[in-house]
């Protein structure tokens, strides 16, 4: 593929560090000019992508080598990211791809035009921002005086999100990482060591920051381990395949404890023992010494989906892992509540738990797995089921000596088209199955035909519309939005595809044509927000290598321009009306920068309620009144936005209420995202703004996108949770989808399985990258299906149960009240471990809590989910709101630190082991481990606390924050690097968390007898609080709810 834009200078970015990507702005240092970085102006190739080749100028094609069916598409070197490369040569053959245009709006993208049942969605991977490269860490910082923590503030070589994954320090050789594998007979609890060798790590180039400080050496260290030294595999015993699954002895769960003969695997909390050897008697029966709590595994785990034709249960979604495709899709794009499929509705009702998969089409890959393959089948378009649409993958069979194959799904025999026909081996298998990425791996690309384009691939189109209210124009947020754009412009892919608008509001529409030949822009008002129009069909959104410099200065102007406004309302939904006439021929992302609450116009709100007014906690007084939308008028521009494919994503910069709860519903059915921002501060929110936006525009993502999900017979689909727009029942629809949300779909059956065999599920995503290219990611997972109640539990992925416990919580406080959510999740959990231990445990004795080993976690988290923001009495409204909105599309890496963060100590860095981890053992939420002489960090994926004791050494707190006393802690805080070795390790280890989170969190410094102070007290779920019993008074309390359930 040819370079879009013309040359881009050849550095590589480091993938493995999102904080490298990250910025504070650089309050104590000159600000540079966009320029100051090496090489021409413009972005660098993103996510570690080499440099396109610049021979051509980009034609927004498919790449131009076409392949005979079935092959594999190989573009030009450096076309694709590298976890998508292809693996096969291209031979001779017509281009696919193309697509018949059309005048009609874009209803629904993409549906494909055929008879019968429409074909799953697909998608398709985008051929820039995508793959990572290691490459060694760079910390920024050096010289006298503090430095912000992160790459200068200007200049290209800025923020670039990368993948979540911490670097590995390179001294010393590498431990081999464990295989998730099932050896038969009982498992010994000790991984078995791979005998193989990783995936060929891909080449590591040089940081690229745009200005490094001077006298800055950079540290050699790789993401796992140096290059020179490699993984030390050992060889592999050669272990017989387990047992047929759904037998007595299934593959055990990673980390079980192996079980007794013919006895389950379990945990059990005996009571606790006096000094004359008696069970203490009272309230607390439970040795706290004995309850199970969180321990994470720094080690870096393999994990192969498949071994001796058996389903490799998953490693925890919490851990780190690199996967090999051997059969079943990665963990990372499909996860089961149940690693095991019971046979019947009876057996899955019996259990009580959940039965979903959690989806996340673009999760963002290790860099170290194997790269996606790309399979172009040319015109007629990929091997399909012709009943249910079911598309190619490993567990279809092929028989009649390959002149026909069965569908894994339906079960119908179709016929395999005469030139996909192959001869089959002694083993019944296809000869050429480890040839074709189709059959041997479960995650390909195919490319879309034009059967799957209604239209042309829409290009990729960025709207920005900016609150220039008053109270936005004085508490700095407009100044913030226009700053943090004007960085990122230079992020957004270059080339003719890219478009680019402008416009601002606040009782009225500003918008701005940004073509008009060496002159400045020029401003158009529409004054009626109730009847809006566009002032200009055309030159509103323009190509960019058009109008960089016009949008360089209207970026600079407009908080000048606004400075002296005295307008306070604010027409955010006229707005969004006026951008979305302007993008409705062509779809796209409007990206939405709102200070206040929306006051005039269509869709103006007021504070509803005392509660809206002032603010407050709304009790137990039917706040789910308060979290819906107070009307239809967004709810139905939401569906007219999704319609035409326009995703809509809104960043909160506020100080004060502005009913997330009506404006939210834009983003979630549009397949957006609310940043929320309060109290706003000019000072230390702008570089989270900065960061959030580029990460927004640069991640892997795709456009007008169609996912279906299917699965055998016996399972159908029985509803999608998440960020989208459904608007016939088996299919969603995305405006827009990226590596960071995730669908959890929930199944019932509707048949009887058969015991011993295995029950398939698929995801298929159709979608446009961002450089116009047509694809069908196609994900497909098979698992045993059993009668054995024991085998579910043994099988039961915590991580997934639980975030179906999340978002189901979150989805029943829109509509009952807080006290009925709180006790419906405690039930759930209750009716988990009760059928549990009446039918899996009836030896045990009736005075023990006995917990199935892989579910032991679930009464602490359940405790953690009760005491959270979204079900506690004391949050605000619009917080609540907020959390909501961000559980919706939250993926299962980041469900369980939502809930319960992660907790360390920070006073005692520079002396800490932390075993080849950057971030050191992590402390039990309780606040008797917290000690008033410690410095405590706590985050949860979106905030960062710290807190410093009141009694903290003062030298310490001077090294870390740059204050001489607990008493000078300021409310608003940047974090500053100084030159010590605890400041450095400080910065490191908040680098490394934001990279794993894949977002720049907020910090907080908290105190003791202070607002902040309650603040980090708060999430000290294992504590008696207002909001919940402590952990060991809940579990007494389900042990005693099972204990009456067994009566």
């Amino acid at each position: 593929m040819a370079t879009p834009g013309g040359p881009r200078p050849p550095n590589i970015f480091n993938p493995n560090l999102i904080s490298d990507n990250m910025q504070n702005l650089q309050l104590n240092r000159p600000n540079l000019p966009p320029s100051s970085g090496p090489g021409p102006r413009g972005p660098v190739p993103p996510f570690g992508q080499h440099p396109f080749p610049t021979s051509a100028p980009f034609s927004g094609h498919p790449p131009p080598n076409a392949v005979p069916r079935g092959a594999v598409v190989r573009p030009p070197q450096g076309a694709l990211p590298l976890f998508m490369a292809p693996n096969r040569a291209p031979a001779a053959g017509a281009a696919a791809g193309g697509g018949g245009g059309s005048n009609q709006p874009p209803s629904l993208a993409s549906r494909p035009m055929s008879s019968g049942p429409l074909p799953s969605s697909a998608t398709s991977t985008h051929p820039g921002p995508f793959a990572g490269l290691p490459v060694p860490r760079h910390n920024v910082g050096g010289g006298g005086g503090p430095v912000g923590n992160g790459p200068p503030m200007f200049g290209p070589g800025g923020m670039r999100g990368g993948p979540q994954y911490p670097p590995r320090p390179s001294a010393g050789p590498q431990p081999s990482p464990p295989i998730m594998s099932s050896p038969a007979g009982p498992f010994t609890g000790q991984p078995t060591p791979y005998s193989g060798s990783l995936p060929d790590q891909p080449p590591r180039g040089p940081p690229a920051f745009s200005a490094q400080s001077p006298g800055m050496p950079l540290p050699q260290a790789s993401p796992f381990g140096a290059q020179a030294q490699p993984w030390q595999m050992q060889p592999r015993q050669n272990v017989p395949p387990p047992p047929i699954l759904g037998s007595g002895q299934p593959p055990r769960m990673f980390g079980m404890q192996p079980p007794l003969p013919n006895q389950q695997s379990m945990a059990t909390v005996s009571p606790a023992v006096g000094a004359d050897g008696s069970a203490v008697t009272g309230p607390s029966k439970l040795d706290p010494n004995q309850i199970p709590r969180p321990i994470p595994n720094p080690s870096v785990l393999l994990h192969e989906t498949r071994q001796g034709n058996q389903a490799n249960p998953p490693p925890p979604a919490t851990s780190e892992f690199i996967v090999r495709d051997t059969g079943n899709c990665s963990p990372r794009y499909m996860r089961c509540t149940i690693n095991q499929i019971a046979c019947t509705s009876d057996i899955l009702t019996t259990s009580g738990m959940q039965l979903a998969l959690l989806v996340q089409p673009l999760a963002l890959p290790h860099p170290s797995e194997e790269p996606i393959q790309i399979v172009d089948f040319g015109e007629s378009g990929p091997v399909r089921c012709s009943r249910c649409k079911g598309y190619i993958n490993p567990f279809m069979k092929f028989i009649d000596q390959g002149r026909r194959f069965i569908c894994n799904f339906c079960g119908f025999t179709d016929e395999t088209p005469r030139d996909y026909q192959c001869n089959l081996g002694p083993d019944g298998r296809r000869r050429d199955v480890d040839e074709r990425p189709e059959l041997c791996r479960s995650t390909v690309e195919f490319v879309a035909t034009r059967e799957f384009m209604v239209r042309d691939p829409m290009p990729a189109v960025f709207f920005f519309l900016i609150d220039v209210s008053m109270n936005a124009v004085q508490t700095g947020a407009t100044a913030g939005a226009c700053s943090a754009i004007s960085r990122v412009i230079l992020d957004l892919p270059e080339g003719p595809r890219t478009m680019v608008g402008i416009a601002t509001f606040d009782s009225t529409i500003h918008f701005y044509n940004l073509k008009r030949a060496s002159q400045q822009p020029l401003m158009l008002i529409v004054p009626d927000v109730q009847d809006v129009y566009t002032p200009l069909q055309t030159d509103v959104i323009v190509p960019l290598s058009e109008c960089r410099q016009h949008l360089d200065l209207l970026l600079e102007s407009i908080p000048t321009m606004f400075q002296s406004n005295k307008t306070a309302d604010s027409a955010f939904g006229a707005g969004i009306k006026a951008a979305f006439m302007v993008m409705k021929s062509t779809g796209g992302k409007l990206l939405v920068f709102q200070s206040v609450l929306p006051s005039v116009g269509i869709a103006a709100l007021s504070a509803r309620e005392a509660e809206g007014r002032s603010n407050i906690s709304a009790g137990e007084k039917e706040p789910h009144k308060l979290l819906q939308p107070v009307d239809n008028t967004l709810k139905t521009m939401a569906i007219e936005l999704a319609e035409y494919q326009v995703c809509v994503d809104v960043f909160l910069t506020t100080q004060s209420y502005v009913d997330i709860a009506s404006i939210s519903i834009i983003p979630r059915t549009t397949g957006g995202h609310v940043y929320y921002y309060h109290p706003f501060s000019a000072l230390s929110d702008p570089a989270k703004l900065y960061n959030d936006l580029r990460w927004n525009v640069t991640r892997p993502q795709g456009f007008e996108a169609v996912m279906r999900v299917r699965c055998s017979q016996g399972l159908q689909v029985q509803e999608y949770s998440g960020n989208f727009c459904k608007r016939i029942p088996t299919d969603v629809d995305l405006p827009a989808i990226d590596c960071d949300k995730s669908i959890m779909v929930t199944l019932k059956h509707d048949d009887k399985l058969q015991d011993g065999t295995e029950c398939s599920f698929q995801f298929a995503l159709l979608y446009t990258t961002v450089f116009g290219q047509r694809r069908i990611r196609v994900s497909t997972l098979s698992l045993p299906c059993t009668i054995t109640l024991s085998n579910l539990f043994r099988s039961a992925d915590l991580d997934t149960q639980f975030s179906c416990f999340l978002k189901q919580a979150a989805n029943g406080i829109l509509t009952n009240p807080l006290v009925q959510v709180r006790e419906q999740v405690t039930n759930l959990c209750i009716s988990v471990l009760h059928a549990y231990r009446k039918f899996c445990a009836t030896v045990s004795s009736s005075g023990q809590l006995i917990l199935p080993e892989a579910l032991k976690l679930l009464p602490l988290y359940t405790l953690a989910l009760i005491k959270s923001i979204g079900l506690r009495t004391d949050a605000r409204i619009d917080d609540r709101s907020f959390w909501i909105n961000y559980v919706f599309p939250l993926s299962a890496q980041l469900a369980i630190p939502l809930v319960y963060p992660r907790m360390i100590s920070i006073h005692d860095l520079d002396t800490k082991e932390t075993e080849g981890s950057v971030i050191p053992a992590v402390i039990p939420l309780s606040s008797e481990q917290v000690n008033e002489n410690g410095i405590y960090l706590l985050e949860n994926g979106e905030d960062c606390l710290i807190y410093i004791g009141s009694t903290a050494d003062p030298d310490t707190v001077r090294q870390l924050f740059g204050i001489s006393s607990v008493g000078e802690i300021p409310s608003q805080f940047v974090l500053q690097q100084y030159e010590n070795p605890l400041s450095k390790k400080l910065n490191e280890v908040i680098n490394e968390i934001r990279s794993q989170r894949c977002n720049y969190l907020r910090l907080k410094l908290c105190k003791k007898g202070d607002p902040s102070g309650a603040l980090f007290l708060s999430y000290m779920v294992e504590d008696k609080s207002p909001s919940g019993l402590s952990y060991v008074e809940f579990l007494v309390h389900v042990h005693q709810q099972i204990q009456s359930k067994m009566a």
